[in-house]
């Protein structure tokens, strides 16, 4: 007896590499991706980050190169980190004018004044403990971030990157109430201009671990447990992701990606804010060390990777793998 097929067919629309780039329902584009650079203040030449294949903390003096092979490579964007040359318990050196991170913009808009320059705001790297915010005594004894003090020091460090010509401020502390302290401190000063990335749902992960060590910011004593999100939660993103947009937060990003491909989609779903995604440094090394023990195919798991961040609704993606995936998108 004959077979009986449905009349619709799926693999009349994969059987050639024609067809499927036609009705692709996600794109993946190097304005798509946004890399993240580390700036010592210390450094007169790349230090390559042990963790991290392919990843240097850089000197100020390497920013206006990035900046062109940047625009060259048609990257959508760079996230800016600092590494200061002192650490203290306030992190003074986030407020520096004189920072890694504002000699750096200046110098990247200088050389490709069009560029998208992002710089992260976060006291980490520059505590001499490690903390996202200052320290208050906690009751019981021992210390603990002091959430409103720290706010702050993140408006300071706002306006000084803002005045540097970063044209996107980024939180990354996860303090409460940061987005509008931000953001009526730059408005307060003529920078309403400046766009505002939260990070508005950021986990408590354990694949953060190669990214403390290429910004140098390790918790000198406990975890950030306290302030940044329980991996078991999902509701309680859209609750962040929510606050922050009410208190004038231009974009959203959510922290991890891959492990967090249902919140992504959550958040996407609830806001009509874009949203950015970032690619961490642990999701990094995991698919280099694979990559390296040859057990998988690099460029196929990175695009792979990439095109389903943005298919759970990634607007953009900040990630290390930026250069290389931008010159095989080409």
């Amino acid at each position: 007896m004959r077979a009986v097929f449905p009349t619709h067919r799926p693999r009349r629309l994969r059987h050639s590499p024609g067809i499927r780039a036609l009705v692709r329902e996600t794109t993946l584009a190097p304005n798509d991706l946004v890399l993240p650079l580390f700036f010592s203040a210390t450094l007169t030449a790349p230090q390559p980050v042990r963790t991290m294949p392919g990843v240097s903390q850089l000197p100020v003096s390497a920013a206006a190169g990035v900046a062109r092979e940047a625009r060259a490579l048609g990257l959508g964007g760079l996230i800016l980190f600092g590494l200061p040359e002192k650490k203290d318990e306030r992190g003074s050196g986030a407020t520096d004018p004189e920072g890694p991170v504002p000699r750096a913009i200046r110098a990247m808009k200088e050389a490709a004044p069009d560029l998208v320059v992002m710089a992260d705001v976060c006291v980490d790297e520059y505590t001499d403990h490690g903390h996202c915010g200052l320290l208050k005594p906690a009751r019981g004894g021992g210390m603990e971030v002091d959430n409103d003090s720290t706010l702050e020091v993140l408006a300071a460090a706002s306006l000084v990157y803002a005045e540097a010509g970063a044209d996107v401020i980024a939180p990354s502390d996860m303090m409460d109430g940061r987005v509008a302290a931000i953001r009526k401190a730059l408005d307060g000063d003529g920078r309403s201009d400046a766009a505002i990335l939260s990070y508005a749902v950021k986990y408590a992960s354990g694949f953060y671990g190669p990214f403390r060590e290429a910004a140098d910011c390790a918790p000198k004593f406990g975890d950030r447990a306290g302030y940044q999100m329980d991996p078991a939660n999902g509701r309680e993103a859209l609750r962040e992701a929510r606050l922050d947009e009410e208190e004038g937060a231009d974009m959203l990003m959510v922290k991890p990606g891959l492990p967090y491909l249902d919140v992504v989609a959550a958040v996407r779903a609830q806001s009509t804010l874009p949203l950015g995604v970032y690619n961490v440094s642990g999701e990094y090394a995991m698919i280099k060390a694979a990559a390296r023990e040859g057990m998988i195919d690099e460029k196929r798991a990175v695009l792979e990777a990439l095109t389903c961040i943005r298919r759970a609704g990634a607007d953009f993606i900040l990630t290390y793998h930026a250069v290389d995936a931008a010159k095989w998108l080409g």
